[in-house]
């Protein structure tokens, strides 16, 4: 049964992902809050050079204004935390129930965590106002790659430690 549970927070959050992803935009959208809310004209000099095309759209303050400059990077940090976390939670639940190496246990972690990205974003050609993207995708892996990372260098800094002892 504590195997079982161990398996309850990734399970969770994956839910929490798929509801997120159930949501139309309209709904998620910040902009008229930060509009309505917050003066952020004085962000504009300071990010005036950023320009860049994502998803065939130009990411820059001149065409999404600075509200949906910041809310673009709102939601691809999002992203980002949200498969670093998934992906620690897997990793948890695979130690916890697995008697595998480490290094199969982070590189299992990292790609059930970047499987599920996908799987979201397919889930998302379903829902009203989203589109899939593999840009997404690709957040969601670097997500999930520093969560890797931090768990690496967590058991790398242990057993340097442990041999010094």
């Amino acid at each position: 049964m504590k195997k079982i549970g161990c398996w309850l927070l990734p399970l969770t959050w994956m839910g929490v992902l798929f509801y997120s992803s159930s949501t139309p935009y309209k709904e998620q959208n910040i902009k008229p809050f930060m509009k309505t809310n917050l003066d952020l004209s004085f962000l504009e000099p300071y990010l005036q050079w950023v320009s860049f095309t994502y998803h065939h759209t130009q990411v820059s303050i001149s065409n999404l204004g600075i509200e949906g400059l910041i809310e673009f990077f709102i939601r691809k940090g999002a992203h980002l935390f949200s498969f670093f976390l998934l992906c620690l939670l897997i990793y948890i639940a695979i130690q916890q129930t697995t008697k595998m190496k480490h290094a199969t246990q982070l590189i299992l972690s990292f790609c059930l965590a970047i499987s599920y990205g996908a799987i979201d974003e397919i889930h998302q050609h379903f829902t009203s106002n989203r589109t899939p993207y593999v840009g997404d995708v690709i957040v969601d892996g670097f997500g999930a790659l520093l969560a890797v990372g931090l768990l690496f260098l967590f058991f790398f800094v242990r057993s340097t430690k442990k041999q010094s002892e």
